[in-house]
């Protein structure tokens, strides 16, 4: 019914909203509903932009979990799709390929943990402590960080037996995440103490030790599956690295 005809028909029930951009007609116990709202199309955008960000929300995770369940030969346009339930002509549209959604899935799917996370939720504080004492920290926040991440210990026991470019791609994200969190933290003095090899060492032993603790509950008399044992090697971390390091660098 066109506009003017509702006009003229107002005796018969014709009401405005109080925002004025909904005329309705009542009329033989039917109701006609009229929008005119200048808002519409931002209204349009705006759900645009919320449905893009569930889209790519969706992906993300779609990637996680299947490199959870089936590793990364099985991570493909057509398998990361099916998985989210959308085209995966979205993950050209909303990412660029496959690789880019890797890489995104790295960054935002609360993959890896953060700089903020690895200083301990502080980084103002952890910028303030002594240098073996922030290296300590480092060491036990990321093992607590990984600990809390299932999925990545998924994903960290398949890059062990599978190697591609995807999993290039999240070696990366990692590589320049902890490389960041040195030069923000570590100043390093020409005759200090070798703290990439440090950390190498401690990091490689508490990523096996996480990804072991997966299946199998006891490693070296440690019970890997009780909060006791995960004390007694954070108890360790701080002795390997007071060993090590001149508490006066």
């Amino acid at each position: 019914m066109a506009f003017s005809e509702l006009i003229k028909k107002k005796e018969k029930g014709l009401t405005m909203s109080p925002t004025g951009d909904i005329l309705s007609l009542i009329n033989d116990n039917k109701a006609i509903i009229m929008t005119f709202s200048p808002l519409e199309n931002k209204t349009v955008r705006t759900t645009k932009t919320r449905d893009r960000e569930a889209t790519r929300s969706r992906l993300i995770q779609a990637v996680g979990t299947l490199l959870a369940r089936e590793g990364f030969r099985a991570l493909g346009v057509n398998a990361v799709a099916r998985e989210a339930g959308v085209d995966k002509v979205l993950i050209y549209r909303y990412f660029g390929g496959l690789t880019e959604l890797i890489s995104a899935f790295g960054r935002e799917g609360n993959f890896w943990p953060s700089i903020e996370e690895l200083a301990g939720g502080n980084i103002e504080t952890f910028v303030h402590l002594p240098f073996n004492e922030k290296l300590s920290q480092l060491g036990k926040n990321f093992m607590n960080a990984i600990r809390k991440r299932p999925l990545t210990q998924e994903i960290m026991a398949w890059e062990m037996v599978e190697r591609n470019e995807l999993t290039v791609e999240l070696e990366t994200i990692r590589e320049n995440s902890i490389m960041r969190f040195y030069e923000m933290f570590f100043s390093k003095p020409e005759d200090g103490p070798d703290i990439e090899a440090i950390t190498a060492i401690v990091g490689a032993g508490i990523s096996y030790l996480v990804a072991r603790s997966r299946k199998i509950q006891w490693y070296n008399g440690i019970d890997l599956q009780s909060e006791a044992g995960w004390q007694r090697l954070e108890n360790a971390i701080d002795m390997i690295v007071n060993g090590i390091v001149d508490k006066k660098v």
